[in-house]
C-alpha cells in the first residue's frame, strides 16, 4: 500500500470540505471517505480522482477500501486482479450475477426485437398472465404497468392513488425509502436528513420489535397513522396512500411480527386513501416462505410496486394495480413509458420468473435462510455487541449495540464490522435510522457452503474487534 499523499489525494481534498465529507458518511456510514485516501494505493487513488472529477458528488462507493468489481458469477463478484468476493448484499441479482438462462433469453430478444408497448405483442401479455398468477390474494385480478426501475413504479403508484383519492398526502415509516424521482424522494426520509419531504408527507414510526412489545406493534401503528392522517387533514390536505415495504429494510429491517400492516391498511382506507405493498425489496420470494411480502401479513394491497429483481439486474419494474383503482386514471391521463415492459425487459422477466419457479429458489431461501438465522443467533449469544437478530429467508438485519441493556446503537462498530467482512472479501451493508444495523440480503442463490463462509467470517471479525 501506498500511504503517501499523492497529487490525486490533494485534489480529492480539494473537491469538497471535510464537512460536507462527514455529511456523506452520515447518511451512508458504510460508504467510502474521499477525505481518507492515504492507506489506499497510487492507482486506486488516480481512479478516484477521475471519478469526483467525471462523476456528481452524489455517486458514492461503499467501504472504507472501494472494491473494483470487473465480472460476477452466481453469488460471487470478482475484482480486477482476480479475487472473488462473497456477495451478502446484491438482491438485485436474484437468481445469481451473470445467470446464463437469463443473459440468453436477453440476448436472443435484443437480436430479434426490442420496441415499447404500443405493437401488438404477445409475450407481454403471457409474462403479465404468469406474474398475476403468484399471487394468492384478490390482486391477481389486478392489472400490470410496466416502468424501467422502481422508483419509477412507485412514482407511477403514488399519482394513481392521488388522483383516485382526489388527495396528496403520503405516510411513510420514519426511515423509509421508496425511490430517487421528485415525487418519491419527498415521500423518502432515509435520504438524508437535509432531504426535503413534501408537505402532505407524513411519517410514523417502524415496527421496531427490538425496543417494542410485538403484540402492541400492528394497534400502535394504526393509531399513529390515524393521528398523522389527522394532521394532515388539519392542515388542508387528505390522505391518498399509505406505502410500505414490509421488511422494513431501511428501517433496520423488521420482518416480525406479520400482523402490523392488515390494521393500518383499514385505518388507511377509511380516511379514502390506498393502500401500496412496495415490493421493490420484500417481493419475489425474498421471505422464502410467500413469493410477496404483504402476503406474510395478510394483507390485500390496492397497489404492488415491483422492482429491483424483476429481471435479475435488466432494469425493468412495474405495478399491479385493481382495475376499479386505476380506471380514472386511465381515462384521464395518458401513461406510455419507452423502455418499461419493451420486447427485451419482458423477456428478461419472463426468464427471471421461470428460473425462480424451475429451479425451486424460493424453497432454497427457506432452508438457507434457517442456516443463516441458526448461525446470527448463535453468534448473539457469543458477542455481546450483537443487540438483536431479525429476519427471514434471505433476508436478515443485525443490530450492533453499546450496551444489551440499553439497547443503544452502535454505528462505529457496525461500520468496522462491515469494512471488515469487506477486508476478508466478504460483502454486506448496513442499515436503519443510525445504520447499526447489518443488512444481509445476498442473491437468493446463495448456498449452504456460502452461508457456513459468511458466518465464519463474520465470527472472525467479531473476535477481532
Amino acid at each position: 500500500m501506498n500511504t503517501t499523499t499523492s497529487q490525486p489525494a490533494a485534489q480529492i481534498e480539494a473537491a469538497g470540505s471535510s464537512k460536507s465529507h462527514d455529511a456523506l458518511r452520515g447518511d451512508m456510514p458504510n460508504g467510502f471517505d474521499p477525505a481518507s485516501l492515504d492507506h489506499l494505493d497510487a492507482g486506486t487513488q488516480r481512479h478516484i480522482a477521475r471519478r469526483l472529477r467525471l462523476l456528481s458528488p452524489s455517486y458514492r462507493l461503499f467501504y472504507a477500501e472501494p472494491v473494483k468489481i470487473v465480472r460476477g458469477e452466481k453469488v460471487y463478484l470478482y475484482d480486477d486482479q482476480g479475487n472473488d468476493y462473497l456477495d451478502a448484499y446484491n438482491n438485485v441479482v436474484c437468481v445469481g450475477h451473470a445467470n446464463p438462462r437469463i443473459v440468453d433469453a436477453v440476448t436472443r430478444q435484443l437480436s430479434t426485437l426490442c420496441t415499447h408497448t404500443r405493437y401488438m405483442q404477445e409475450p407481454i401479455l403471457d409474462y403479465a398472465e404468469d406474474l398475476l398468477s403468484t399471487f394468492n390474494t384478490s390482486i391477481r385480478a389486478g392489472q400490470m404497468m410496466f416502468t424501467c426501475t422502481g422508483s419509477e413504479a412507485n412514482d407511477l403508484a403514488t399519482r394513481i392513488a392521488m388522483q383516485y383519492a382526489g388527495k396528496t398526502g403520503v405516510i411513510v415509516t420514519s426511515e423509509a425509502y421508496h425511490g430517487n424521482s421528485h415525487l418519491t424522494s419527498s415521500f423518502s426520509p432515509s435520504l438524508g436528513r437535509r432531504a426535503l419531504l413534501g408537505p402532505y408527507v407524513r411519517t410514523v414510526p417502524a415496527p421496531d420489535s427490538y425496543r417494542m412489545t410485538p403484540s402492541e406493534i400492528g394497534q400502535r401503528m394504526a393509531a399513529q397513522v390515524a393521528l398523522q392522517i389527522e394532521d394532515i387533514r388539519r392542515h388542508g390536505g387528505g390522505l391518498a396512500a399509505f406505502i410500505a415495504d414490509s421488511f422494513f429494510s431501511s428501517d433496520g429491517v423488521f420482518a416480525h411480527p406479520t400482523d402490523v400492516l392488515a390494521p393500518v391498511a383499514e385505518v388507511v382506507r377509511r380516511a379514502g386513501g390506498l393502500f401500496i405493498a412496495d415490493e421493490v425489496q420484500s417481493g419475489f420470494g425474498r421471505s422464502g416462505t410467500h413469493m410477496w411480502g404483504h402476503e406474510r401479513h395478510g394483507v390485500v394491497p390496492d397497489i404492488v410496486t415491483l422492482g429491483k429483481p424483476m429481471g435479475n439486474g435488466y432494469p425493468v419494474a412495474g405495478l399491479v394495480v385493481r382495475p376499479e383503482v386505476v380506471a380514472g386514471f386511465g381515462q384521464d391521463m395518458r401513461y406510455f413509458n419507452t423502455f418499461g415492459g419493451n420486447s427485451v425487459a419482458i423477456a428478461a422477466a419472463q426468464a427471471t420468473l421461470d428460473v425462480l419457479r424451475d429451479e425451486h429458489v424460493l424453497d432454497n431461501a427457506q432452508r438457507v435462510g434457517a442456516i443463516l438465522a441458526e448461525g446470527l443467533n448463535a453468534l448473539a449469544r457469543k458477542y455481546e455487541c450483537i443487540g438483536d437478530v431479525r429476519g427471514t429467508g434471505l433476508y436478515f438485519g443485525v443490530e450492533i449495540v453499546r450496551d444489551r441493556a440499553k439497547k443503544d446503537t452502535d454505528i462505529a462498530t457496525a461500520l468496522k464490522i462491515v469494512n471488515g467482512l469487506r477486508q476478508r472479501r466478504v460483502l454486506i451493508s448496513a442499515t436503519g435510522p443510525d445504520a447499526s444495523v447489518l443488512k444481509i440480503r445476498p442473491p437468493l442463490v446463495f448456498g449452504a457452503n456460502d452461508a457456513d463462509r459468511l458466518l465464519t467470517e463474520l465470527d472472525t471479525v467479531l473476535a477481532a474487534l
